[in-house]
C-alpha cells in the first residue's frame, strides 16, 4: 500500500475550500502543496507534516510525532505523526494548520 487513500480523502475534505493546494506524489506516498512549497502528506498509514525547522523540536514533543527519516538521516523541519496522532479531526486540523502555517512562510513558486 503506497499511501493510505482514507486518510488522503479525509486532507481533501478539510481542505476543499481552501485556495493554492495542489496534490503531488512524492516520497512513495502523496503530498498536499500550498502555492507550490509542500506543507504536508500520506506515507503509507502516517502523516507527514513539514513544520520547518524552527517549529521542529516543538513538534517532535508532541504525542505520536517523531523524525522523518526515510532516507535513514532525520530531514529537520519535517516529522511523521502515527495515527494515534490525528484520529480526533481535530487533532488532524491542528496538524495540517502546522504544516499550512511553516509553507505560508516560503515565497511561492
Amino acid at each position: 500500500m503506497p499511501y493510505d487513500e482514507a486518510l488522503a480523502e479525509r486532507l481533501r475534505a478539510t481542505l476543499k475550500r481552501r485556495k493554492g493546494i495542489t496534490e503531488r506524489k512524492m516520497f512513495g506516498g502523496l503530498c498536499f502543496m500550498l502555492n507550490g512549497n509542500m506543507a504536508f502528506g500520506v506515507m503509507k498509514n502516517e502523516l507527514m507534516v513539514r513544520v520547518g525547522p524552527d517549529a521542529y523540536e516543538d513538534a517532535l514533543a508532541q504525542r505520536h510525532c517523531r523524525d522523518m527519516d526515510f532516507t535513514g538521516r532525520p530531514m529537520k523541519g519535517m516529522v511523521y505523526v502515527a495515527s494515534m496522532g490525528f484520529h480526533k479531526d481535530a487533532d488532524l486540523k491542528a496538524w495540517i494548520e502546522r504544516g499550512l502555517k511553516h509553507a505560508r512562510s516560503l515565497p511561492a513558486k
